[in-house]
């Protein structure tokens, strides 16, 4: 697989497709998800974890929101992963990540995940290189588990322009609706900006090919969540599930 360089990587949809079309691709994406969630929890043979990454606002609540809208609460959790607490410092970096994945029957969705420790911490240097290659190598097999256990991994890392970025930072300070997810440290990670396009680029070059990252342009929300609707229903389709049959009450 060609190494991914972010700065030549589209944030946008193709000029030939139309946003409406689009939409309407989309909501039909909604009514599959929703049978085929109902499918997953029924049959409990498989789960799924989302994992969500990306830069500040590059739309990752948005996506949770307007993608998993569609599907049964119950058979559905959101995990955001924020900063470790001081119990979870004293654990492996990945103790408080796997008990946090799906059962059987379950999606788990996770609003930034384990690879915080090898973006954040690599890029404010709280971590050596040594300990940024250690780190891939057990995420690697902290996945290859997950998958042989009979869970979907998909990877999506939303890629939204550092402009376009700027403008829904700048949006969070003047729009009342939108202030309370104003941080700011938000814009003093910006000053980070390439150094965390480098950490992103070396965790899709060293990530497992049994889970690879799809790279989903964020600049507009409507082809984003497009996107990720559809690469979500085929993981789904092609475990071929059915629904079981009636138990036996002996």
């Amino acid at each position: 697989m060609p190494k991914i360089i972010l700065n030549k990587t589209d944030t946008r949809a193709p000029k030939k497709l139309g946003k409406e079309e689009v939409k309407q691709r989309t909501q039909k994406l909604h009514y599959r998800l929703e049978e085929l969630q109902n499918l997953l929890y029924a049959e409990s043979k498989h789960a799924l974890l989302v994992v969500l990454q990306g830069m500040d606002a590059s739309g990752k609540d948005g996506v949770v929101k307007n993608v998993f809208d569609a599907v049964n609460p119950m058979g559905c959790r959101v995990v955001p992963f924020k900063k470790p607490t001081e119990l979870e410092m004293k654990h492996d970096f990945l103790w408080r990540v796997h008990h946090q994945v799906p059962e059987k029957g379950m999606i788990h969705v996770f609003n930034r995940s384990h690879y915080e420790d090898v973006l954040i911490q690599r890029v404010h240097k709280w971590i050596d290189e040594k300990t940024v290659k250690q780190r891939f190598a057990h995420i690697n097999n902290f996945e290859k588990l997950l998958i042989e256990n009979g869970t979907v991994v998909l990877k999506f890392y939303l890629h939204v322009s550092k402009e376009e970025q700027l403008q829904r930072l700048q949006e969070r300070m003047s729009d009342e609706t939108k202030m309370w997810k104003y941080n700011e440290g938000d814009m003093k990670e910006r000053q980070y900006w390439n150094q965390y396009m480098k950490a992103y680029e070396d965790v899709f070059a060293n990530c497992s090919a049994a889970s690879p990252w799809y790279i989903i342009p964020a600049d507009q929300n409507w082809y984003k969540e497009y996107l990720i609707a559809q690469t979500v229903v085929s993981a789904l389709e092609a475990l071929k599930m059915k629904y079981p049959g009636m138990k036996s009450s002996s």
